[in-house]
């Protein structure tokens, strides 16, 4: 019974608490009997917060026999990236100069996520300040994909999807600054929405007006990634880009009703001179059919001009330069070496190119404003292969069908960096499985803050896909 309660979606999880068949306390200690069994094979965890969970889940359940009013996720566990503060418990940044650190406040997303009730189990692995697709750490060591100990886990919130994956706990905030949800959501085969910009208030960033990264939902179903949206959304006086934005009802808004009759989907398989795998290419048709099956017109867009990735470097080193020089000149020696490669090349970046790529970025959110004038969606592979080898090197090749290419980001994810510049709202859901029979993903793009609807497409192709009863087998 205990690793059944571990695979239940929290809608689900949520009503039989609200009904008293089962108590927040039996949950808790299935799920941190759970993340304890697979934490050495999996390594997704640099915090476990066991005596904290059991005690928050006793007052819980407390709460739910005094029979008062409950939280939209009363006793519901949840862990949380450690890039994300957490009042109380140690915060780490994947990085060896913090590993001590304990913030004594919570992210706006955490306090928002504990305010309705759930309950935090611990704090997930992430590369040295979430700088890298990959989620290995000198503090940690290296994540395990949830399907295969051989492949990497994706990143850089590799030990929250592999969390959620494994049925450790069925929510997760994580992040996302150019696919850092997406990608291990695509590569444990989970659901990971990178939301328009302000929609969830980001507390930490350091450049707030011209900020591409976010704090994001990460989940087994898209009905819990609204349960997440409504929890953590709402304007708050931290993020200029949250201001006025109104309140939506996430989870009436995006259940699955209605079809896609009258909706137009604009796809492309990859940028222009970019590898795809054929395995991911026909999981991708057949995902096209099946929104096509659902109603929807679906129509090839050009796949011309989406060579984004040196303007996100641009942008993004720069900005990881500006935080993490002096860091770099006092603690090289602990730091990891692709970390220190990455902040080098930023100093290559002038301050002329820097604004370039900004210019570029605007540019960028136009051409895709104009698309989504004439279509409701955008759809493409979130990656172009599974998971990559466990032991895979940021600077090193990347292989695809047999064939090596020398750059990894622009090869692997050239989809996900450029809806982080231009603020729309884009998902990874499963949509099947490869030949080595790791998961597969597809990412949809929907309108600048029109996320409850690009859930409600999301519900609907979830529900004609038929692949929720299927977890990783290795996850005991």
């Amino acid at each position: 019974m205990s690793d059944e309660l571990c695979f239940l979606p929290a809608t689900e999880l949520r009503a039989r608490v609200a009904r008293k068949e089962v108590s927040p306390v039996e949950i808790m200690r299935a799920v941190l009997a759970r993340a304890e069994r697979m934490q050495p094979s999996l390594n997704c965890f640099i915090t476990l917060c066991g005596d904290e969970a059991i005690a928050a889940a006793g007052k819980a359940e407390r709460e739910v026999m005094a029979g008062g009013p409950l939280g939209l996720l009363h006793g519901i566990p949840f862990t949380v990236k450690d890039l994300v503060n957490t009042r109380g418990v140690r915060t780490t940044f994947g990085a060896i100069p913090y590993k001590d650190n304990v913030p004594d406040h919570d992210a706006v997303a955490v306090a928002r996520m504990r305010a309705e009730g759930a309950i935090l189990v611990g704090k997930t692995t992430t590369p040295e300040f979430g700088t890298k697709c990959l989620t290995d750490s000198p503090l940690f060591g290296r994540t395990r994909n949830a399907w295969s100990d051989a492949r990497s886990s994706g990143g850089s919130s590799g030990g929250a999807a592999v969390a959620v994956a494994s049925g450790i706990a069925p929510l997760a905030i994580a992040t996302d600054g150019g696919g850092s949800t997406r990608i291990p959501a695509a590569c444990n085969g989970v659901v990971g929405l990178k939301q328009s910009n302000g929609l969830i208030p980001h507390s930490q960033v350091h450049d707030a007006f011209g900020n591409q990264t976010y704090v994001t939902p990460m989940t087994r179903t898209v009905a819990d990634t609204a349960l997440m949206m409504q929890a953590m959304s709402g304007e708050d006086a931290s993020d200029p880009w949250s201001i006025g934005i109104p309140q939506g009802d996430f989870v009436e808004g995006s259940a699955p009703s209605g079809n896609l009759r009258g909706r137009k989907i604009a796809f492309c398989l990859a940028p222009s001179g970019r590898p795809v795998a054929a395995d991911v290419a026909a999981s991708f048709k057949g995902a096209l059919a099946g929104l096509q099956a659902l109603g929807a017109e679906v129509e090839e867009m050009p796949a011309d001009g989406f060579e984004i990735e040196p303007i996100w470097r641009a942008i993004n080193h720069t900005a990881w330069r500006a935080r993490f020089e002096q860091l770099a000149a006092d603690h090289g020696d602990v730091l990891s070496e692709a970390f220190m490669k990455q902040l080098a090349l930023a100093t290559r970046v002038s301050g002329v190119d820097y604004q370039r790529a900004m210019f570029d970025r605007t540019s960028l959110f136009r051409r895709i404003q104009t698309l989504l004038q004439r279509f409701d969606i955008l759809a493409m592979p979130t990656i172009t292969r599974t998971a990559l080898p466990i032991d895979q090197d940021l600077f090193g090749t990347i292989e695809i069908d047999g064939r090596v290419f020398s750059d990894v980001r622009p090869n692997w994810f050239p989809w996900t960096m450029p809806f982080n510049m231009t603020g729309h709202p884009a998902v990874s859901l499963p949509c099947g499985f490869g030949a080595d029979g790791l998961p597969i993903g597809i990412q949809l793009v929907g309108k600048f803050r029109a996320d409850i609807e690009l859930l409600r497409v999301s519900a609907l192709f979830e529900a004609s896909q038929d692949l929720l009863g299927r977890w990783p087998s290795q996850t005991g």
